[in-house]
């Protein structure tokens, strides 16, 4: 029978879907209708990695440690505390008489666009970790399900820029939806990879119009959020200090005569930047949640708390086109390429 979904990987519980299940059957046989890839590097989500980190330091055997240990346990990179995973780069081994992506063929490279939350992986070796930028060389394999998606990787980029932008495609194409002409928009954790591609799409939504403010932790993050050359502002705040960060934010647009943030998208890879998020936007306002580091409980609970009537929206890593505007946008921005090539090699 036809399985696309992965229900027959599902170990525990039975009954679960293959992203929530606790372990996935990760044997590397080929299914009918399953895709079978020769992995050599995976992109650990920014939530995912730093939690690692956190957890065990930035050691690079510390964490190739952790990593086996959530693969052993879990037949995927499921991350128990964030609750996410990353995505992959590899070559097709094999694809199931039964499968339904007749445009791939073996020995296709691909980057699969489906959280590795959900993916059978089978780790041999861990060959190298770049500990700033979250991305793992290995040898190992990991079964594709028929629902999942994959893009074809390009020849233009290389294969770390490719990962880094396909692991947050989704982000750029929400905010191509989200962001219109004229308004404010705010973005949080702007000097990462996702919160660069939001910056770069909302500019060329923005136009002329409107306000674009980033945020970030560090002075450091803040000038090479400055470089970039897309925020009007660039703030410097804990965003983890929801009091602190309303603060700083309201002192710039009194500045300016303008107003609490129409859009705010979070792209934060901390937990605990909820309450920040939804005291910079205005009544009925729309903040975006990419990051994976988000707590919804804490935002939706927090938001009742505040007496702050907010849309929210859930950080969807699926748009339809996604991994193509995502690629377009950084073969069109020079100066994005460029703090994208610095950051990941």
């Amino acid at each position: 029978m036809a399985d696309p979904y992965g229900l027959k990987r599902v170990i525990e519980p039975v009954g679960a879907m293959p992203q929530p299940a606790w372990k996935l059957d990760n044997s590397m046989r080929c299914g009918d209708d399953e895709m079978l890839i020769d992995v050599d590097i995976l992109n650990i989500d920014a939530a995912s990695f730093t939690q690692i980190k956190e957890a065990v330091g930035s050691d690079p055997d510390a964490v190739a440690d952790r990593m086996r240990e959530i693969v052993r346990t879990r037949g995927k990179h499921h991350n128990p505390v964030t609750g996410s995973g990353g995505m992959l780069i590899g070559t097709i081994a094999q694809i199931g008489p039964n499968s339904s992506k007749r445009n791939l063929v073996v020995g296709d490279r691909v980057a699969t666009l489906v959280s590795l939350s959900l993916t059978p992986l089978a780790i041999e070796e861990i060959n190298h970790i770049d500990l700033s930028s979250g991305q793992v060389k290995i040898a190992g394999q990991a079964i594709l399900f028929d629902s999942g998606i994959c893009v074809r990787m390009p020849t233009d980029l290389s294969d770390r820029v490719t990962l880094a932008v396909c692991d947050v495609c989704g982000a750029p194409a929400q905010t191509a939806r989200i962001v219109k002409e004229g308004q404010t928009v705010a973005v949080l954790g702007a000097g990462g990879k996702s919160g660069m591609m939001v910056l770069a799409q909302a500019r060329r939504n923005l136009g002329a119009t409107g306000r674009l403010i980033a945020l970030e932790y560090a002075e450091k993050s803040a000038e090479a959020t400055r470089a970039l050359g897309y925020a009007d502002d660039v703030l410097v705040c804990n965003a983890q200090n929801p009091v602190e960060t309303l603060a700083v934010f309201e002192q710039v647009q009194e500045a300016h005569g303008s107003r609490l943030a129409d859009v705010t998208i979070n792209c934060v890879s901390v937990p605990g930047t909820e309450l920040a998020s939804i005291m910079i936007t205005r009544e009925r306002g729309l903040v975006y949640f990419f990051s994976m580091a988000t707590s919804f409980t804490t935002a939706a609970l927090g938001a009742e708390g505040l007496g702050k009537d907010v849309d929210m929206m859930i950080g969807n890593g699926y748009a339809d086109g996604h991994a193509d505007l995502a690629l377009d946008l950084i073969r069109a921005e020079p100066a994005l390429l460029a703090a994208f090539v610095h950051k990941c090699g």
